[in-house]
Parts: C-alpha cells; sequence; structure tokens
C-alpha cells in the first residue's frame, strides 16, 4: 500500500482495541464470529506490540510504530516521522516531518479527532490528557469507559455527532475500552473476568463495529487500521494483567483495509 497515495485522498480510522489477544482475536475469527469486524477476504495479523501497557503502546503508535509483524524484518511502516537513519522508511512510507502523526496528518489538512475509552485518555489528571492533548478534538465520558457495558455504542454516538460536522479529511482514533477488565459482564452469568468473557467482549464490539464503519463509507474512501495495542493475562505462568514482558502480553492481532465510500454521488 503507498500510502502517499492515501493520505489527503482518504479518511483514515485507527481503532484499537484495548487490552485484546491475539489468540483469543484468532479464534473468534477462525469460528466465524467476526463478521462484522473483519470485512470479507481480511484476516488478523500475528504481531508484537511496541508496548506492554496503554501509554507506552500508544505513545508509540502515535509516532507512526504500529505493531511489528512476527516475521523477521526490517518492515516498511505506514507511517514514518522523519528520522536520520530510519531502516522501515520505504517508497510507500508516508513520512510526517512532527513529532507525532495527529500532528502530521493535521498539517495535511486532516482534522483530528480523539474519542478515548481507558483511563489513560479520560482527561481527568495530566497525564489522562496527554494523549488525547495529541488531537485537535478529544471526547472521554465516564460512559466510554471500562465500567459500561455499553461503551463502544456510546462511543460511536459521538463519532457521529463529530463527523456530521467535519465535511473534510478526518483522522478519527477509536480507543475501545470494552475488552479491557472489568469485562465479566458481557457473559451472563459470570461473577469474574476470564478468557471466555474476553471473547464474549469481543463479539459484543464486532456486534457494533459495523455502524461506525458505515458512518466512514458515507464520506470518502477510508483507511481503517485495526489492532490491539497490548494483550492481557489470565492466570498464565501466574500473572494476571499487563504492563508485564509475557508473549499473551506481546502477541496482538492487527489488520487494514479500505472501506470504499458510499457517499452519494
Amino acid at each position: 500500500m503507498d500510502m502517499n497515495a492515501i493520505v489527503g485522498s482518504h479518511d483514515i480510522l485507527l481503532v484499537t482495541l484495548d487490552t485484546l489477544r491475539y489468540d483469543v482475536a484468532a479464534e473468534q475469527a477462525e469460528a466465524g464470529l467476526l463478521p462484522n469486524l473483519l470485512p470479507p477476504g481480511v484476516r488478523w495479523e500475528r504481531r508484537h506490540s511496541p508496548g506492554s501497557f496503554t501509554y507506552a503502546a500508544h505513545a508509540a503508535l502515535f509516532a507512526g510504530f504500529l505493531p511489528t509483524p512476527v516475521t523477521p524484518g526490517p518492515h516498511p511502516r505506514l507511517f514514518a516521522a522523519t528520522f536520520p537513519g530510519s531502516e522501515t522508511t520505504a517508497a510507500g512510507t508516508w513520512v510526517f516531518d512532527a513529532p507525532d502523526l495527529p500532528a502530521g496528518l493535521a498539517r495535511a489538512g486532516y482534522h483530528t479527532v480523539c474519542i478515548g475509552g481507558v483511563g489513560f485518555f479520560n482527561k481527568l489528571t495530566p497525564l489522562g490528557s496527554a494523549l488525547p492533548g495529541l488531537f485537535a478534538e478529544s471526547h472521554w465520558e465516564p460512559e466510554f469507559g471500562v465500567t459500561n457495558p455499553a461503551s463502544l455504542e456510546r462511543q460511536i454516538d459521538r463519532a457521529a455527532e463529530v463527523l456530521a460536522r467535519v465535511p473534510g479529511p478526518v483522522l478519527l482514533f477509536v480507543n475501545v475500552s470494552a475488552l479491557h477488565q472489568p469485562n465479566h459482564f458481557y457473559l451472563p452469568g459470570s461473577t469474574g473476568d476470564s478468557l471466555d468473557s474476553h471473547a464474549a467482549a469481543l463479539r459484543y464490539v464486532d456486534g457494533h463495529i459495523g455502524r461506525l464503519y458505515a458512518l466512514m463509507r458515507r464520506r470518502r474512501p477510508c483507511l481503517a487500521i485495526v489492532c490491539s495495542d497490548h494483550g492481557t493475562a489470565y492466570g498464565e505462568d501466574g500473572h494476571a494483567g499487563h504492563r508485564i514482558g509475557h508473549e499473551v502480553v506481546w502477541t496482538v492481532p492487527y489488520t487494514h483495509f479500505v472501506l470504499e465510500s458510499h457517499a452519494a454521488v
């Protein structure tokens, strides 16, 4: 994919499925349970996260370091900041002369929007404001957070409001909080988080993500990048959670694809 042909002609949708594990994502896809999240012919790639928890991973993502293919590289990147000696900047890489991708795209005429989910996007503290502060506008409400079983629905409601008033090219970033603990409420009868409730949360996301894709299709062609920022442990080798150097944390699902425009001609 030549990103120099994409930037300027396409909207860009970046969705991080916070805390989604690769093994769970792959199992659900293989079972045919993600018909909306993955369009026909699109598959998950097994990649390595640039960070083991939300803040570190997103700081890297917003600098152009998307999850890295697990096969030996170097692997050309879609986006890269100007950086002497970079071995992953190729002819098809869109290079920006700015400290971060939102700033680079803003200079290219994009309106940049963040719709946060987990606490690092809640804007309630200086730390929770750092990542949202990279965008021209950012949104977070408690209803977008990890404790609301309808969080993605409320996030998409906000995306619809934003997109309705932004006619020009947009970078829309959505941090989906539903996969993150607690997620037991997506599995009826469950009182604790587990791999099964993690999978149920992913099926909840699949049930609603199609509305977000449809919103983007109404505008212009859109490059969609959908990935996890990191995984999480549910008891493997005695570990729970993330911010640790474990395989289930570092290995994440990734994909990108173009949503063709359905805008009226």
